[in-house]
């Protein structure tokens, strides 16, 4: 039994945070982590992995959908902790999350299919939907769980503010699986004007949203 299962979407995540809770890996093909009652583990975009990699997890008590998101609200700004207290699904229906000890829930987070690539299309989306933040695995985790019989939430980092987008060259570095493509990373930063300066800022933004998430889960696991 697992007290605590995170699931995030990019290696990148799971490495970082399993680094910052000091968990050690489990041989697999893919970023696989555990200590004594908590586990991590990389489930790929849109949590397209998650079937497939259910079966090398133990049955936990508490479901985590971790990792980035991006900011619809122009009040988060960069590295800010979003714990929303539901998720909106791409049907109009809403997941509920589960109330979580020391971690605030407040507002909608957004579940949408592919990167928003712009801050003008992050505009438009705050005022259809009234969701504070957006990531694409979120509502599948969270339905998984229920499917499961166990309780989940979410906990998020802001990589992206409202005002910026991810741009679809930068994006495409990640594959499907959640695994960053290296050589396809440094091909995108150096391929037109602009990217290189984009693809750190992304970069230091992920650091920021990963530092506050682990923060937030280093506390969860306290409590």
């Amino acid at each position: 039994m697992t007290d605590l299962l995170i699931l995030t979407a990019i290696d990148v995540e799971a490495r970082a945070l399993a680094r910052h809770l000091g968990l050690s890996p489990v041989p697999a093909a893919w970023p696989h982590f555990r200590s004594g009652t908590l586990e991590l583990a990389c489930i790929g975009l849109r949590a397209s992995a998650l079937s497939a990699r259910a079966g090398a997890l133990r049955r936990p008590k508490l479901v985590i959908s971790a990792g980035v998101c991006g900011a619809l609200s122009p009040t988060l700004a960069m590295g800010a902790l979003v714990v929303p207290e539901r998720v909106l699904r791409d049907d109009g229906r809403d997941e509920p999350t589960t109330a979580l000890p020391g971690l605030e829930a407040r507002g909608a987070l957004l579940n949408i299919a592919h990167v928003i690539a712009s801050g003008a299309d992050k505009a438009r989306l705050w005022v259809e939907t009234g969701a504070i933040a957006c990531d694409m695995e979120s509502a599948a985790v969270l339905a998984w769980a229920r499917a499961q019989g166990v309780a989940a939430a979410v906990v998020r980092g802001v990589s992206d503010t409202a005002e910026h987008g991810v741009p679809a060259d930068l994006a495409a570095v990640v594959a499907e699986d959640g695994h960053v493509r290296t050589v396809q990373a440094v091909r995108a930063a150096l391929g037109r004007r602009g990217a290189l300066r984009e693809a750190l800022a992304l970069r230091r933004g992920t650091n920021a949203a990963l530092a506050t998430v682990a923060a937030a889960l280093a506390r969860l696991v306290r409590s």
